[in-house]
């Protein structure tokens, strides 16, 4: 009777206490809102907002995924963040890699791709974690995923690898096998037992898995919706419900050909919407600075400004625009009709450091023409000229600082004599 008394005490001193604590607590009832991001992930959203066009759901997955590496929220021992991207071709399944890579590395090129179609036969994957001890060459074979090749990347500020495994449909069962790990574990044992980790990686993988079923969905060739893809297709625009039917199109396909296991390893499947004419144009707007960032980036005496007229635009547009091919038939359309001739015109001394270029378009040779507008500008004035986002390298801008000082006193010392 006492022990049961005793312990009747104790549940009502505890209950009391929580009471007392629960009366402490100051009540808010503030709604708080889970679609918000912070200001790093925020950056990064604004970022690649610029630089891919169309892609809102492969931005938003990235970014969600990098907003849950920067608060610790990230799954332990398993890589950041496994993506498989499909989709057409030309649609910018690579270039959103890349273009993260350059949001948070300041380098495009800081993305450690690999090509799978070079990994079509299981022996192939030797050059990935090298060979074992004993077998010929073991010394000379350096593996193409080591720790060492990971991190060659890090800055101060970020210290994240970018992993892209491209065109993952044409490698062997042996390389999917070797995925398995590196996506679950977040680690790959090389020929040498040496461990490598993948925890602080991004990995990506590219396919273009259905491409044939939706090519076939945007360009049917029988019945009334011939003649509706044939109407879309001049007009550039593109079909919210179709995006819907790729979308699963894609995913099916990739369900087809990959092993359950495999796809319940992957943190997101995206797949790439075809690009209307709406988006190429903001894509030739980014191409174009692409371009004069390209010039800029040459030695200071040989930088030019280019400006390109709404009929030249329309032009690269109407050559370049193919639903079929994507950003890729406008990027070959800028190189063939606006960077080959303006090689020709640098490397004739036609144009020239300082020089203003007008590029327009001649409807009598259904070609684009170029006039020179203005010379001797400093590469401030140039700088003026030019999209924001362009940058001018700080050489650039120390080399043209020291020519205007030149000239000054030049100046001086004339009046003076």
């Amino acid at each position: 009777m006492q022990v049961a008394l005793n312990r009747v005490g104790i549940v009502s001193s505890s209950s009391s206490s929580s009471e007392r604590r629960a009366k402490k607590m100051l009540r808010v009832n503030v709604p708080l809102d889970p679609t918000r991001t912070g200001r790093e992930a925020e950056a990064l959203e604004v970022s690649l907002g610029r630089l891919i066009i169309g892609q809102d759901e492969a931005i938003e997955q990235i970014v969600n995924i990098y907003q849950m590496y920067l608060t610790g929220m990230t799954a332990p021992g398993r890589p950041i963040g496994n993506f498989l991207f499909l989709g057409p071709t030309g649609s910018g399944k690579t270039r959103i890699v890349e273009a993260t890579a350059e949001s948070m590395l300041k380098n495009a090129r800081a993305v450690i791709k690999i090509d799978c179609a070079e990994f079509q036969h299981s022996h192939e994957i030797a050059k990935l974690i090298g060979s074992p001890p004993g077998y010929l060459g073991h010394r000379e074979t350096h593996p193409l995923l080591s720790q060492e090749v990971l991190s060659q990347y890090h800055t101060e500020t970020c210290k994240l690898s970018f992993v892209l495994f491209d065109e993952i449909e044409k490698a062997s069962d042996a390389l999917w096998n070797l995925l398995l790990g590196i996506l679950d574990k977040g680690t790959l044992t090389l020929g040498d037992n040496r461990k490598v980790d993948f925890s602080r990686a991004l990995i990506f993988m590219t396919s273009n898995l259905g491409a044939t079923e939706m090519s076939a969905l945007t360009n049917p060739r029988l019945g009334f919706h011939a003649v509706e893809a044939s109407r879309q297709a001049q007009s550039g625009q593109v079909d919210e419900k179709l995006n819907g039917k790729m979308a699963r199109t894609g995913t099916e396909a990739a369900r087809r050909k990959f092993t359950p296991e495999f796809i319940n390893r992957l943190d997101k499947i995206v797949t790439f919407r075809p690009l209307g004419s709406a988006e190429l144009k903001k894509i030739l707007e980014i191409e174009l600075n692409m371009v004069q960032q390209r010039i800029f980036n040459t030695s200071p005496e040989k930088s030019f400004v280019f400006k390109a007229t709404e009929d030249a635009k329309g032009f690269l547009l109407q050559e370049g625009t193919d639903l079929k091919y994507g950003a890729r038939h406008l990027k070959r359309a800028i190189e063939r009709l606006l960077v080959q001739p303006m090689s020709n015109l640098i490397a004739t001394d036609q144009v020239r450091g300082g020089d203003c270029v007008q590029v327009d378009f001649d409807p009598v040779r259904k070609t684009l023409s170029f006039v020179k507008e203005a010379e001797g500008l400093a590469v401030h004035a140039m700088a003026d000229l030019v999209d924001r986002s362009i940058s001018i390298p700080a050489f650039a801008m120390a080399n043209s600082a020291l020519i205007e000082a030149v000239k000054t006193q030049t100046a001086r010392s004339s009046r003076r004599s």
